[in-house]
């Protein structure tokens, strides 16, 4: 086979929520984000293990992604759309029994005139200025939107991974600020402002990143597995280049690895001549460039030519890669390509 095989555990997802789900503040509900196809590990086997380990509460950016969510769900699970109602989504929204999080007075104007009486949610700025409504609009709007009944007032922490940051209590205040008082439900806590303590925490959090394998939720289980079959191996003398540009120049006779995945893969150019493989526990440097199709690896210490080598596995998780490649665990997850054959291991799979 000549396309990587990328091994996604559903357990280890299940037993990250359930983690997190136990650090919840008493009352507090834990959901699970699921948006970007699930960090790019398939959002429909993905909500699937969720709902079995107990997710009610699932969250997309988009309408198109919540619709892939309904119907791996059914009805019942509540499936909220970060990115609001925007206009053309009136029908999906209502068929599918979407949960808009309002951002704006445009998108407020829009849900209560197309879908008068339908589920929403109202999603504030605390200070990110990315989504939301600021205290302004909030305060000019909040009579009505009171009136019709959110489900949620949500907002999003900046600086949650950096627990020392006083920007984190200042959003705290101010999500106080706008929200004390109102009788309904509220969630500010993705992963990050979980293990921020439960002050944060609220009626719902939304983990994300965390159900995933990465940081910070330094105690997460590892969830995939990548391993990328080596298409042939090659004697390369001492003084002999590889790759594009010449990109390594052998200081040795050695036994170069020429393996199937590149960028076209997820497998970002920054890790050039940086990144290390796997052949169970022993290291193997990658030499040369990553192109669109290939990389080439540094074997000669094997002793033999390996049929396949780990990039991401128990000896390098998707922290330790991002951080080679001057990145964050979220983009090497989602940039995961197409061409990967996926295999679902655990309950649900």
């Amino acid at each position: 086979m000549a396309t990587a095989s990328l091994r996604i555990d559903l357990d280890a997802i299940a037993a990250n929520w359930r983690d997190l789900d136990a650090l919840s503040a008493p009352g507090c509900e834990t959901g699970a984000v699921v948006k970007a196809d699930s960090y790019g590990l398939g959002a429909a086997r993905v909500a699937r293990r969720l709902a079995q380990a107990g997710a009610r509460k699932f969250f997309v950016a988009a309408a198109e992604e919540g619709a892939a969510v309904r119907q791996a769900l059914g009805e019942g699970p509540e499936i909220f759309v970060f990115s609001g109602h925007m206009a053309g989504d009136t029908d999906m929204i209502a068929d599918l029994a979407l949960i808009p999080m309002l951002n704006s007075l445009d998108q407020v104007t829009r849900h209560f005139e197309t879908l008068p009486g339908a589920p929403f949610g109202v999603q504030l700025d605390t200070g990110m200025n990315r989504l939301g409504m600021e205290a302004g609009e909030w305060e000019a709007a909040a009579p009505i939107m009171l009136g019709a009944g959110p489900r949620v007032l949500m907002s999003h922490l900046a600086c949650a991974d950096a627990p020392d940051d006083p920007m984190n209590a200042a959003q705290l205040a101010e999500f106080r600020r706008m929200t004390d008082g109102l009788g309904v439900a509220r969630s500010l806590s993705a992963t990050g402002g979980i293990l921020l303590g439960r002050d944060y925490h609220f009626d719902i959090t939304r983990p994300g990143i965390g159900l995933y394998g990465g940081a910070p939720h330094a105690a997460a289980r590892p969830v995939v597995r990548l391993s990328l079959p080596v298409v042939q191996c090659r004697e390369v003398a001492a003084g002999e280049t590889v790759g594009y540009s010449c990109g390594f120049t052998a200081r040795r006779d050695s036994l170069i690895a020429t393996v199937a995945a590149g960028y076209a893969d997820g497998l970002s150019r920054a890790l050039s001549g940086k990144a290390t493989l796997y052949a169970g526990a022993t290291p193997c440097p990658l030499v040369g460039r990553v192109s669109m199709d290939l990389i080439t690896v540094d074997v000669t210490d094997l002793g033999e030519a390996p049929q396949d080598l780990d990039i991401l596995c128990p000896e390098q998780g998707v922290d330790a890669l991002a951080a080679v490649a001057g990145t964050i665990g979220y983009e090497i997850l989602t940039a995961l390509g197409a061409r990967y054959q996926r295999h679902y291991v655990g309950g649900g799979a």
